[in-house]
């Protein structure tokens, strides 16, 4: 393992860290992430498997996981495709479960905001839940001012990830027509979103929008074109924020 994280240090991708510091942080950001990546790998391969069994061919579904790179919205559009729903709800819908990408580059931005915006751009393409959900809790909004160590450990979630990722839906995409549907893979696609979610749920604000999402989405199932989803996201989404912003009133 240590060999491999070596050789990787020795990479020339763009943001691969060169100064000690942040290949230390980029080391820590690998061992801190490490437990996830098999459900990342779970729910990736379901998310390829799922392009496949929804009618997009294999190339159309490698194009999509690479460009994407976008779980939950992939998730959230297949039946609509499928469906053959209106451009607009599928985009629509993508849009509203990608909108806590919104709030991740508010919140994360702060931080690399001294570099290039070719850079941050690169880096952009890289955010996800894991990414934003260890970042956080290293770097909270106090250290927005100091910068050492922060690029290294952000890269170092992110590559780990995005190298999972890519490897589970490209695995689930080429092998998706030769695994029965008796196998269950579907529901080991759910735990894995669950072992993801359950670490992020930090404080009263996510636990909130979780609740009201996941009772919405449950009662509203039987929407035409899967926009309870929709609807769940965007009422999970306003009860986290207002839950938020009534917490930050009553702190003194």
């Amino acid at each position: 393992m240590d060999r491999m994280l070596h050789a990787l240090l020795k990479t020339r991708l763009p943001g691969i860290p060169r100064d000690p510091v942040e290949k230390s942080t980029f080391l820590e950001a690998l061992r801190d992430s490490g437990g996830t990546m098999p459900g990342i790998f779970a729910w990736a391969m379901v998310t390829g498997m799922a392009m496949v069994k929804s009618g997009l061919t294999v190339w159309q579904a490698l194009g999509m996981s690479l460009t994407v790179f976008a779980g939950s919205a992939q998730l959230a559009s297949l039946p609509l495709i499928a469906a053959n729903a209106p451009i607009w709800v599928v985009f629509c819908t993508a849009m509203v479960v990608n909108l806590r990408f919104v709030i991740f580059a508010a919140a994360s931005g702060p931080h690399f905001a001294h570099l290039p915006w070719q850079q941050r751009l690169w880096h952009g393409y890289f955010s996800s839940d894991i990414s934003m959900a260890f970042f956080s809790r290293r770097f909270p909004l106090s250290t927005v001012q100091a910068t050492s160590g922060k690029l290294g450990y952000y890269t170092g979630i992110s590559y780990t990830n995005w190298v999972f990722w890519q490897t589970g839906a490209i695995s689930g995409i080429l092998l998706g027509a030769q695994i029965p549907t008796s196998w269950g893979i579907g529901f080991a696609g759910t735990l894995a979103l669950l072992a993801v979610l359950v670490p992020m749920t930090i404080n009263r604000a996510a636990l909130g929008g979780v609740v009201v999402a996941g009772t919405v989405a449950v009662l509203a199932a039987k929407l035409p074109y899967r926009l309870g989803l929709l609807l769940a996201m965007l009422l999970g989404m306003t009860v986290a924020m207002l839950i938020d912003a009534t917490l930050k009133e009553r702190t003194p």
